[in-house]
């Protein structure tokens, strides 16, 4: 079938790995995803050889959220037609900072909003966000009173780096360890940390003038050294937006997940000025607290293509191929070792990471709905 006519004059897909350092395997999986994404657009996946400028009229891959508006518009980047992943204005803004407010009379960095948490306070866990380590002493104090509390660098991904306390004087060594400079540009969270935790996904992309919507899990496996990391993620992907994926016949939790994950996006759209995305994650965590009290809030988002983006990928190419296709199930799988690929199985990346060792990460779509 001929591909959606937005997007159509998209002269290639760049991948804009804007890291200090990418592993290989992700390096491997960024390209396949660009080579996708550029059928989806109907042009070629393109190294461009020379810094790119608008003219070229370039679709980007970013390995990050993109940060200042002023500093991508010459690159063409000033729509969500223009990119997989997200741009916004101020630092703080590309990560879980957002989650949460300030304790009072705390310092912040240019461009905090208090309207953000304000607006989201339905959809937020209890927690504070600083960018001092007096702030942070303060906002410990205020959540311990109710039990421990998680303490989240901003800039770690999969959870690394979270430590639980549960009283102040453990805080002052890692507080310790933190640089001043970078505390105040990105900032801290402190949360209160939930027992018996259930995370999901919503989220949704919006390529080529297709958009689908999803909710999912992720999975746990272990790593070569016997570490506990991530392992994949299981998607329901449905043709549309949210409301679309409301249809659904979905459990109370997963609905209230996914209106938290509206509001939460909602917040930012109005909040945020420039904000674009055309990819959109939010991670929803379910647990009880230590007075046994069922929280569910969302934990941060992704505005960047991430562990689910192969999954996306395969739903956004099922769709774009049958346009009466409504439902479909995909999912991502990161296995340590060199298992038996399913048959179904489409490779992302297979080899001896230097890393992480061997490794293969490939991605399954199944369970068509044709249904209206």
């Amino acid at each position: 079938m001929p591909m959606p006519s937005a997007c159509e004059d998209k002269t290639g897909v760049v991948l804009l790995d804007t890291r200090k350092h990418t592993p290989e395997h992700e390096h491997a999986v960024h390209l396949k995803l660009a080579s996708g994404l550029a059928g989806l657009l109907g042009c070629t996946h393109v190294d461009p050889g020379q810094p790119p400028t608008a003219a070229d009229n370039f679709y980007y891959l970013p390995t990050e959220t993109l940060i200042d508006l002023q500093r991508h518009a010459p690159l063409g980047i000033c729509t969500e037609q223009d990119l997989f992943g997200g741009l916004v204005s101020h630092p703080y803004m590309a990560t879980k900072a957002i989650s949460h407010p300030l304790p009072a009379n705390a310092s912040f960095p240019p461009g905090w909003t208090d309207a953000f948490a304000l607006q989201a306070s339905d959809a937020l866990l209890r927690g504070y966000t600083v960018f001092s380590k007096a702030d942070a002493r303060r906002a410990a104090q205020l959540l311990l009173g109710d039990g421990p509390l998680r303490l989240k660098p901003v800039l770690a991904c999969a959870g690394r780096g979270q430590r639980v306390i549960n009283a102040l004087d453990e805080l002052e060594p890692l507080l310790a360890d933190m640089d001043d400079h970078d505390l105040s540009l990105w900032g801290l969270v402190l949360e209160e940390d939930l027992r018996e935790v259930e995370t999901f996904s919503v989220g949704q992309v919006r390529v080529a003038g297709l958009t689908c919507s999803y909710h999912g899990t992720q999975q746990l496996t272990h790593d070569h050294q016997g570490t506990e990391v991530y392992g994949g993620s299981d998607l329901v992907v449905v043709r549309g937006d949210y409301q679309a994926l409301l249809q659904l016949p979905l459990e109370d939790h997963l609905r209230l997940a996914i209106n938290q994950a509206m509001t939460y996006e909602q917040a930012a759209e109005r909040h945020f000025p420039g904000f674009i995305a055309s990819r959109r994650n939010y991670d929803i965590a379910r647990g009880n607290t230590p007075q046994g009290h069922l929280r569910s809030g969302v934990l941060e988002q992704s505005w960047r293509l991430g562990g689910a983006s192969s999954a996306e990928l395969l739903a956004l190419q099922a769709f774009a191929e049958d346009p009466t296709l409504q439902r479909v199930r995909a999912s991502t799988h990161e296995v340590f070792g060199t298992p038996d690929l399913p048959t179904d199985a489409t490779l992302f990346y297979q080899g001896n990471d230097s890393e992480l060792g061997q490794l293969s990460k490939f991605a399954r779509i199944r369970e068509h709905d044709h249904s209206e």
